[in-house]
């Protein structure tokens, strides 16, 4: 009998779903297995992808052509990446585990200053620009369009800056030795809550949904698995 892809892949799928779903009963083998298998995957595909893709073109065949064409010049921006390896693996030893420190105070510092440079031009740079964007030629609208446009406007720029106010941490000493922040900022950070409050609403609204999506799309899986098993469809 020849048993074609279609079904070994569904009854991997089958397995699985039925592995994951396992967990609505309680924390079991069954269920570690999947999560442990799914983040082996994960983590096998993305240290492959860094391989072929990062190391590999930018750093192993640029120093494997130096070693032939023993051109030492075009190497001298190879020299960090090489230092930084030869720092991690000296984790491996006790004795010379603080060189590491060198490697990973740079990997965070640069993933901070990306972080926070995507955050800037990702973030509040492109919602001030909206907010702005949003008021732009109102006043050559008519009257009732104007109107609305100012309300909507003037709650999307209410949100953005009371929202930014919740997030300042800024207070002064008061007389008890006591640090509180001014009436304003408690008002405004008061306000900015609510729109945090329901923005995570919507947000796990969304996450919800596409929960209920993935199960529904699992359920019909396995009903057309079992149906193409029996040969109804």
């Amino acid at each position: 009998m020849i048993i074609s892809l279609d079904l070994v892949t569904g009854a991997i799928s089958l397995l699985f779903t039925v592995m994951v779903l396992s967990y609505l009963i309680g924390d079991n083998p069954l269920f570690k297995i999947a999560v442990y298998l799914f983040v082996g995957v994960a983590s096998g595909y993305a240290a492959a992808i860094v391989i072929w893709q990062v190391l590999v073109p930018k750093l192993f065949l640029p120093t494997w052509n130096i070693v032939q064409t023993r051109d030492l010049s075009s190497g001298i921006l190879l020299v960090a990446p090489w230092l930084g390896i030869a720092f991690i693996l000296m984790k491996i030893s006790p004795r010379l585990a603080g060189t590491a420190r060198i490697a990973m105070a740079y990997l965070v510092g640069v993933g901070a200053a990306v972080t926070l440079v995507g955050a800037l031009t990702g973030t509040i740079i492109p919602q001030v620009e909206a907010t702005a964007n949003f008021f732009d030629g109102a006043i050559f609208k008519p009257a009732a369009e104007m109107i609305e446009i100012a309300f909507s406007g003037g709650i999307i720029l209410l949100g953005t800056v009371t929202s930014l106010a919740y997030f300042h941490f800024g207070a002064r000493q008061q007389a008890d030795g006591t640090t509180r922040r001014s009436g304003i900022v408690n008002l405004l950070a008061w306000i900015g809550s609510i729109f945090i409050g329901s923005t995570l609403g919507a947000v796990f609204a969304g996450v919800y949904a596409a929960a209920l999506t993935a199960l529904i799309e699992r359920i019909s899986s396995i009903v057309n698995f079992f149906m193409s098993l029996l040969g109804i469809a």
